[in-house]
């Protein structure tokens, strides 16, 4: 990690980021907008500078209670997340009506939304920026633990921890990005509940110490988002943007 530079935020660039911290202290967004450019650019996606749209689509009243339930996992029960779960969540994919949230079966969604898409000879590309998005929110611990009180008030802070200096790192995480095969939807839904299991651990682990997430931490995950949709890509047959 001791290449990564971390710049403290300063001028223009800080009052920035300081009116996006207030502007989403009532809702759970996920990274940042930067960190989720950065880890579609990391992983070659030509439409890398998209991803962060699906948060634009959330802000709007009207698309607000299908969309937002897509972003998270509110894991009350806390149970280990296992293929099982993710494939269950699949049929919950835009429902408004859904408390509990479905972020992994929306990954898989809008999988299926590309391929009819591409079947029917459209332009298939826009639900991949969706999908770029919600492997990017897999990846924030606190999308796949209970909205709790602890969540509430450190939701914010985390989303950012490393928005400052991620655009700066792409190179390091497309380095650090390692293989995934996925053969079949089965193979997604294995490699979902395998990084949701690795973020809601660290979730539970940072609630226990009532701390932050370090800023290696959060480096370390969304190393496992870029991987993953690199490797949704390649399974896609499109040669990523490297």
């Amino acid at each position: 990690m001791k290449n990564l530079h971390f710049r403290k935020p300063g001028g223009a660039s800080f009052i920035s980021i300081l009116a996006l911290l207030f502007f989403t202290t009532t809702e759970s967004y996920g990274w940042h907008d930067r960190t989720h450019l950065a880890i579609a650019e990391a992983a070659g996606f030509e439409l890398w500078y998209s991803a962060a749209a699906p948060d634009v689509v959330k802000s709007r009243e009207a698309f607000r209670p299908a969309e937002e339930k897509n972003h998270y996992h509110n894991n009350k029960k806390q149970h280990a997340v296992t293929p099982e779960m993710v494939m269950e969540q699949v049929g919950r994919y835009n429902d408004p009506t859904d408390d509990e949230g479905h972020l992994y079966g929306a990954i898989i969604g809008t999988l299926r939304d590309y391929k009819e898409l591409r079947r029917s000879g459209k332009y298939a590309n826009y639900p991949l920026v969706f999908c770029a998005h919600y492997v990017g929110d897999l990846s924030m611990p606190l999308h796949n633990v209970p909205y709790d009180a602890f969540n509430r008030e450190r939701h914010t802070i985390n989303d950012g921890i490393i928005e400052c200096s991620v655009q700066n790192n792409v190179g390091y995480i497309q380095r650090s990005i390692y293989d995934i095969s996925i053969e079949s939807e089965e193979d997604l839904a294995g490699e979902v509940a395998r990084i949701a299991e690795i973020s809601r651990r660290l979730g539970r682990k940072i609630r226990k110490e009532n701390r932050n997430m370090t800023q290696a931490e959060a480096y370390g995950q969304v190393i496992h988002s870029a991987s993953l949709f690199r490797a949704i890509l390649q399974h896609l047959g499109k040669n990523p943007c490297m």
